[in-house]
């Protein structure tokens, strides 16, 4: 049985519609995160789900039951938010079990829950602090286990590390699939941060507009992209997209031949966005690679690797390369190499990925 099923799920503010017929499943135990801009209807979609926004059309349930007229403290979720909502003036043991207190479970059950999940967030030699004693990860897993102790059916999670500074965001990301692998309860999962997506979910689900372009695993999104949105919104830097025309040879770019691994048959003349991950090129020709000339404006060294900022017919494009130590050789670079294989080939009026 899914944990959480939208069917058709509309959400309207008078005659303004934001979010457009959303169908999803959620699968009991899954880790689903939904990722796009701002305003594109993820959060919105998110607090449909807890209750917090009324669905305009549509049905949402979890684990079969239909919630749309059911208050948010009867669905049987927990949120977590960006902002922590944590009571200043209660300590860190008092703000996990402030739930439990309401709900007047037994004192010994909620000392018990209290040190269970203490331990689980490594929070044992904190239940006395105060919120503003706390750094802003202490914060975030006080405000997780305030959650967890409820026990819910789902997890909501509504951009919970915005706050955080980069490094902290990485521990956080990687202590939030922990806790998720260890409790196994479904979750959901708000993010504008592609990086969040990759590195968390079982699926990821790609919104933009108020709709869902794309439902996947994270590699399948990043290698199969449906369309050029997708295409362009996952991926450190995104997939470079060229327009083009398919030929008896391949694909052709301003007078550049891009050899394709695909049999082009009745597509002869058909207006293209050729896709290029910057990770996809070499620096070197191979068998069966073709040479984009470039124009190259900076090389961003990262250590490891270095990134290649260069345009081509004014479009601005980024490159991956390794930097064996050094920068000095790439500081000339006037083409790069790209395998036939990892050539993505869309629809120039549609976006839509073509499969020849």
């Amino acid at each position: 049985m899914s944990g959480v099923n939208l069917s058709g799920i509309v959400k309207a503010y008078g005659a303004v519609q934001v979010v457009h017929g959303i169908n999803l499943n959620v699968a009991k135990k899954e880790f689903v995160v939904l990722v796009g801009p701002s305003g594109c209807g993820k959060s919105t979609t998110l607090r449909m789900i807890a209750g917090l926004e009324e669905i305009s059309r549509g049905e949402a349930s979890i684990h079969g039951k239909v919630v749309n007229r059911i208050a948010p403290k009867d669905r049987d979720v927990a949120m977590v938010f960006q902002n922590y909502a944590l009571y200043p003036h209660l300590n860190v043991a008092d703000n996990i079990a402030f739930g439990l207190r309401i709900r007047k479970m037994p004192k010994t059950e909620i000392e018990k829950q209290i040190s269970e999940v203490a331990e689980i967030l490594e929070l044992t030699e904190y239940l006395h602090r105060k919120p503003a004693e706390l750094s802003g990860g202490q914060r975030q897993r006080v405000a997780m286990g305030r959650a967890i102790v409820r026990h819910p059916k789902v997890f909501l999670f509504d951009e919970p590390l915005s706050n955080l500074d980069a490094k902290l965001r990485t521990q956080m990301r990687a202590e939030i699939r922990r806790l998720h692998n260890r409790l196994g309860v479904t979750s959901i999962y708000v993010t504008h941060d592609q990086v969040e997506a990759m590195t968390l979910a079982d699926r990821i689900v790609v919104m933009n507009d108020g709709k869902i372009e794309q439902v996947g695993t994270p590699m399948e999104l990043f290698m199969n992209p449906a369309n050029t949105f997708v295409a362009g919104f996952l991926g450190s830097p995104p997939m470079n997209q060229l327009s083009g025309v398919l030929n008896e040879n391949g694909a052709e770019i301003n007078g550049v031949q891009i050899k394709l691994n695909v049999v082009i048959a009745d597509n002869v003349g058909r207006n293209v966005v050729v896709g290029i991950r910057p990770e996809d090129v070499t620096l070197k020709a191979g068998a069966d690679t073709s040479a984009l000339p470039i124009e190259l404006d900076l090389v961003e060294p990262l250590g490891s690797e270095a990134l290649l900022h260069a345009q081509r017919d004014g479009t601005n494009l980024v490159f991956k390369a390794d930097t064996n130590g050094s920068i000095d050789h790439l500081s000339g670079v006037k083409e790069v190499h790209v395998p036939a294989e990892r050539v993505k080939i869309f629809d120039a009026e549609s976006g839509q990925a073509i499969n020849l």
